[in-house]
């Protein structure tokens, strides 16, 4: 089969493509025709070996996936021949089959293309665990997004207005901020122009944002918390900005604030039924037409590193998509 292998770490254009055996079956896992895989942030750094945990060499990269179920030995998890499902998992999903466990599946409502199933799973159960699990989100409450035009930024936008907030969108362009408008903002801010914290303040009414969700770190970072309300909540998902930044303890103590942290890699083990109930609460959304998510740009498996490019670019809009098979 087909699939991306990272022998060494490296930047995404010393990576191959190669043919290699296909995985083996072990008992109590099931083996799934990978239609479409999601490139995410993480998948970059991965290749590089600059994740805080590294995957073995060789491995294949990619976490996010959706698929057809090919082969399945006494139905583990109930899982048959035929179905439709997404998966996230540690690695592998840049193939043409990958083999996982029951726990790694979830069944994809009708009427769901694979490239949307692919760029579902991660960043709109972050945005949901975060926004709902985290920081206990309020209808009514105003909730700051950085990197909004990003692939878990406009999911936390989206899911900030299906929990009843008033979203307050911060990308660094007019095309971006365009972006995040369009799906469901209800104000924009451009957070790279002096006196940013400024029309913050005139938006919220003097107020502030009772939650920061913010994947980019760096100075930003500090900076909003600056304008955080009363009792707010800053939700530390990632450090795309690759700054990690050192916020002053005198600044929740004057704000009355909380930092919290983000890890939805750890949700399956720490959190098992946490993570059932908010999957479920997504795909009813998913299924009823309430939620659409948003797909960035649609790849050929010949043109991964392209994918990888982009998604690392600043002007990358949304999650961006593998297409492996039809």
């Amino acid at each position: 089969m087909k699939a991306v292998v990272v022998e060494q770490y490296a930047p995404i254009d010393q990576i191959e493509l190669k043919d290699i055996p296909h995985p083996l079956l072990e008992p109590g896992q099931l083996r799934i025709r990978v239609e479409a895989a999601g490139i995410g942030f993480v998948d970059g750094l991965k290749i590089q070996g600059l994740y805080q945990t590294k995957d073995p060499l060789p491995f294949i990269p990619g976490t996010e996936f959706a698929g057809i179920v090919d082969e399945a030995p006494g139905r583990p998890g109930g899982y048959q021949p035929g179905m439709r499902v997404m998966g996230m998992t540690r690695s592998g999903a840049l193939a043409e089959e990958i083999v996982v466990t029951p726990a790694a599946l979830y069944p994809l409502p009708d009427g769901v293309a694979a490239e949307v199933a692919a760029s579902f799973r991660a960043n709109y159960l972050t945005a949901l665990y975060a926004l709902s699990a985290r920081a206990s989100l309020c209808a009514g409450e105003q909730i700051l997004v950085l990197g909004a035009a990003g692939g878990t930024g406009v999911a936390a936008v989206q899911i900030g207005k299906l929990l009843g907030a008033r979203v307050i969108a911060a990308a660094s362009t007019p095309d971006k901020r365009e972006f995040a408008q369009q799906h469901g903002a209800d104000a924009v801010i451009d957070y790279t122009q002096t006196g940013w914290r400024d029309k913050l303040k005139e938006l919220t009414g003097g107020h502030g944002a009772d939650v920061i969700f913010d994947p980019v770190g760096g100075e930003i970072s500090v900076q909003a918390f600056r304008s955080i309300a009363w009792r707010g909540r800053h939700l530390v998902i990632g450090f795309a900005a690759g700054a990690i930044p050192a916020l002053p303890f005198n600044l929740p103590l004057l704000k009355g604030g909380a930092l919290l942290g983000v890890d939805l890699a750890q949700l399956p083990t720490r959190e098992p039924e946490l993570q059932k109930r908010l999957m479920s609460e997504l795909t009813n959304w998913l299924a009823n037409g309430e939620l659409k998510p948003v797909v960035g740009r649609v790849f050929a498996l010949e043109d991964f590193r392209e994918a990888f490019r982009t998604m690392q670019t600043r002007g990358a809009l949304g999650k961006m998509v593998v297409r492996i098979s039809r």
